[in-house]
């Protein structure tokens, strides 16, 4: 079983929204105290998530002081507000790290289309962005997958020092 960073129950349109918005501080506030407790720069980040992890790693990645050197999201989306395009809240976004894709595309939970919304958001705000579907992976994440993460996050985080 696994955890949920904010609840969905699918009735009010904006919930996602919201639920990034909401769950943001207390994530950035434990991201900075792990910083400083490993004595690590805030550009030395990685930030890695799966499902509304993704959701939430995008979503503070970008708005973040210092950019992050990666950002690796599995099987989750760019959230956006429901009446609006990333163009409509492009002034939030203080950073641009570079950032890795990955989807199954037999996800039925999140769906491989957010996949490409999500990289078409990501192109929108100028964000450099990677992607790679994983054929007849559901909502998870396979070992093809894991190495597409792990090549990226080294290659990133190299260039960071």
């Amino acid at each position: 079983m696994g955890r949920e960073w904010f609840p969905l129950t699918f009735r009010q349109p904006n919930e996602r929204w919201d639920g990034v918005q909401a769950a943001a501080p207390a994530l950035n506030a434990f991201l900075d105290a792990e910083l400083k407790r490993h004595n690590l720069p805030p550009e030395s980040l990685a930030l890695v998530g799966f499902s509304q992890g993704t959701m939430m790693a995008l979503h503070i990645g970008l708005r973040r002081a210092v950019v992050s050197a990666a950002i690796v999201g599995y099987s989750g989306m760019l959230v956006v507000p429901e009446t609006g395009a990333p163009e409509t809240f492009a002034a939030e976004i203080t950073s641009r790290p570079p950032v890795l894709l990955i989807h199954g595309d037999q996800d039925r939970t999140i769906p491989v289309q957010a996949l490409m919304h999500a990289a078409q958001g990501l192109a929108a705000l100028e964000v450099p962005a990677e992607w790679h579907i994983s054929p007849g992976v559901a909502h998870g994440i396979d070992q093809e997958g894991l190495r597409h993460g792990g090549e990226f996050l080294a290659r990133r985080l190299a260039a960071a020092k």
